[in-house]
């Protein structure tokens, strides 16, 4: 044990020493946070809006002041008046506006004749994202315009009543259980596996092999500083990500243990499969050279940006037996949910046996002779 926590003792003294490790391993996922929270799931406002009015009558009038009424409220748009169809599409294509609608001829006439009256939406489909909020406020306008002025005593038509469990999930706050568990991934690429690689280059891990200390003593001694570095990492983020999101919920104190735990079972479930994977390794380039490749291969499928139910059945594949899957599905069950053990009991259980798979195959690959 003394053995052990000696290489515990000088791997975190040589970590400490570097600030800049430690900033890199922290500024990194918060940076990550506020950037994406903030330009990532916003409500598009601000764009431009053509309106071609070729009816010119009462109805056409009714449209146009529901757009207004739509810039003064959510402002997703400001309606600019077009004389020109052409003109209007033209302006569409070139990215001077981001829509257009157009009242056709006698559209009055054809509302108060209920002979199927249309308006046209002119979207730009590469943006997927500000043709789909066209598309929403059109659509409830449309009902509103298809609405009877006056409303029947009895309710003929079936009505959605929409129940929601939590109060309005910002994508920021949506994005922070992603941002931990990135933290505590890039604190154990950065304090364990560069480091480690670096180590055997320099000559350090030599040292070791000719001391008594036995192979299961050095891996449980590298593992066990790498995951101390990772834990503290990943409560200094969720700590400042917490505050900057505004969830100072955390810090009841049966979820900081919940929290707490999670964090140390996802550390320890990081450090030992970056140990497996660089048992063998020599080059001090394989883990930079395979930083990104780790990074897009663990993180994007693991639900931490967007939901797994909406990957391919392949990506789902990879998700099931993701460590980043478990860790983001625990991280946001307790800190977006507020549920206990309960609800993170699986997540935990998974990561433990990913630990113990994950240790038992690096301390067989690992050589205790150079």
């Amino acid at each position: 044990m003394n053995r052990m926590l000696a290489i515990v003792e000088r791997e975190l003294r040589k970590y400490f020493r570097s600030p800049a490790l430690m900033l890199v391993a922290m500024v990194f996922p918060l940076v990550q946070l506020v950037i994406l929270g903030n330009a990532f799931g916003g409500k598009v406002r601000n764009t431009t809006l053509a309106v071609v009015d070729q009816d010119h009558g009462p109805q056409a009038l009714r449209v146009i002041e529901m757009l207004r009424a739509v810039h003064a409220n959510a402002n997703t748009f400001t309606p600019v008046l077009y004389d020109n169809q052409a003109h209007a599409v033209e302006d569409v294509r070139n990215d001077k506006i981001e829509g257009a609608i157009v009242i056709p001829p006698e559209f009055s006439r054809r509302v108060y004749e209920k002979t199927r009256p249309q308006i046209a939406l002119v979207v730009d489909n590469t943006d997927s994202f500000i043709s789909a909020a066209y598309e929403e406020k059109l659509q409830q306008l449309v009902q509103a315009l298809n609405a009877p002025d006056v409303q029947p005593v009895m309710v003929q038509q079936v009505a959605l009543s929409i129940v929601e469990l939590y109060p309005y999930i910002e994508y920021m706050k949506y994005l922070l259980p992603g941002s931990i568990t990135l933290a505590m991934f890039v604190a154990v690429m950065i304090g364990g596996g560069i480091v480690y690689i670096d180590d055997k280059a320099r000559g350090v891990h030599e040292g070791y092999l000719v001391t008594p200390i036995t192979k299961t003593e050095l891996v449980l001694g590298l593992n066990l500083a790498g995951a101390l570095k990772a834990v503290g990492a990943g409560i200094v983020i969720t700590v400042i990500g917490s505050l900057l999101c505004g969830m100072a919920t955390i810090f009841h104190p049966l979820r900081l243990l919940w929290l707490l735990l999670m964090i140390v079972l996802t550390s320890t479930a990081f450090i030992c499969m970056m140990s497996m994977i660089m048992a063998r390794v020599d080059d001090p380039l394989v883990p930079r050279a395979i930083f990104g490749i780790l990074n897009t291969l663990l993180f994007f499928p693991s639900g931490a940006i967007y939901p797994v139910s909406a990957f391919p059945a392949w990506l789902r594949a990879i998700a099931t037996i993701d460590p980043f899957t478990y860790a983001v599905h625990g991280f946001k069950a307790l800190l977006l949910k507020g549920t206990g053990i309960e609800a993170i009991y699986p997540d935990l259980i998974y990561l433990s046996l990913f630990t113990a798979i994950t240790l038992t195959g690096t301390t067989l690959l690992f050589k205790r002779t150079l």
